[in-house]
């Protein structure tokens, strides 16, 4: 599945990056600890976050996630979105909670 069906069935914002819309999403990771994150999230993961500053985009980055979503209608710094941009990686938003967004997430990778 591409980030671009999950922010198509999500009606997700997508705030940069949108170059990575076509990147294949093989998991979703669910964590607001950065350590947590570099540790245990797997390529070609979205992460589902609040956290809005510059290391989530160096995290994704490292880690080479498909995409990195924000929750609550939050947005990223603009040096986020920018380096977001530059790595192709999307940064999205939704105005839902991170329970209903991951659920959404596993329904659909697991169909």
């Amino acid at each position: 599945m591409k980030v671009r069906e999950i922010v198509d069935a999500l009606n997700l914002k997508v705030l940069s990056g949108a170059q990575g819309l076509d990147k294949e999403v093989e998991g979703c990771y669910v964590s607001d600890l950065l350590s947590d994150v570099m540790g245990n999230a797997e390529m070609g993961n979205i992460w589902i976050t609040l956290q809005t500053h510059k290391n989530v985009m160096a995290i994704a980055s490292l880690k080479e996630l498909a995409a990195v979503i924000l929750v609550k209608g939050l947005t990223a710094s603009e040096d986020t979105l920018e380096q977001s941009n530059e790595e192709g990686i999307p940064f999205l938003s939704t105005e839902a909670e991170t329970f209903e967004t991951a659920g959404k997430i596993y329904q659909m990778l697991n169909a």
